[in-house]
C-alpha cells in the first residue's frame, strides 16, 4: 500500500477543454464567411419619396345648442327638427366628419337632447361631444 500518490483518474479535472470550443467557432466562421456575400446582393428598387410635413387639417366644429324650451339651435341660429335632421345628414356625410359638440341646458327635457342624439347616430355623425360649465 502506497500512500504518497493517488490515481490520477481520482482527482477533479480543473480545467476546460478548449478543442470543443475551437471546433464550433470555427464551424460558425465559415458558416458566416460564405453566408455574408450571399445577403449583399440586392434588387436596386426605385422607392417613391414622402413628405415629411404633417397635415394641419382640423376637422371644423359644429355647436348644437338646446335651449330650455326644447328649441335647437344650430351654431347659434334656431333650427326646426326637421332642418335639424337634414343638417345632420349633410354633416354625416362629409369626410372628414366635424365634431358635433352638443350644449344643453340643465333646465331642458333630457329627452329632446336624446333626440338630438338618436338623430345624429342615425345621421352617421360619429364624433359627438358634451359641453358643460364646470362647478364653481
Amino acid at each position: 500500500m502506497s500512500f504518497g500518490t493517488q490515481d490520477d483518474s481520482d482527482e477533479v479535472m480543473n480545467e476546460i477543454n478548449m478543442t470543443p470550443l475551437v471546433d464550433v467557432m470555427l464551424v460558425l466562421l465559415i458558416i458566416f464567411i460564405i453566408t455574408i456575400p450571399v445577403m449583399k446582393h440586392s434588387v436596386n428598387v426605385d422607392l417613391p419619396q414622402a413628405t415629411n410635413q404633417p397635415e394641419n387639417m382640423k376637422p371644423e366644429t359644429v355647436n348644437l345648442s338646446i335651449d330650455a324650451q326644447g328649441q335647437y339651435h344650430w351654431n347659434a341660429q334656431a333650427i326646426s327638427d326637421e332642418a335639424l335632421v337634414a343638417q345632420l345628414q349633410a354633416e354625416g356625410a362629409k369626410d372628414p366628419q366635424p365634431d358635433l359638440h352638443i350644449r344643453g341646458d340643465k333646465n331642458v327635457r333630457y329627452e329632446r337632447v336624446a333626440q338630438a342624439m338618436a338623430a345624429a347616430q342615425r345621421a352617421g355623425v360619429r364624433k359627438i361631444g358634451f359641453v358643460t360649465d364646470p362647478v364653481q
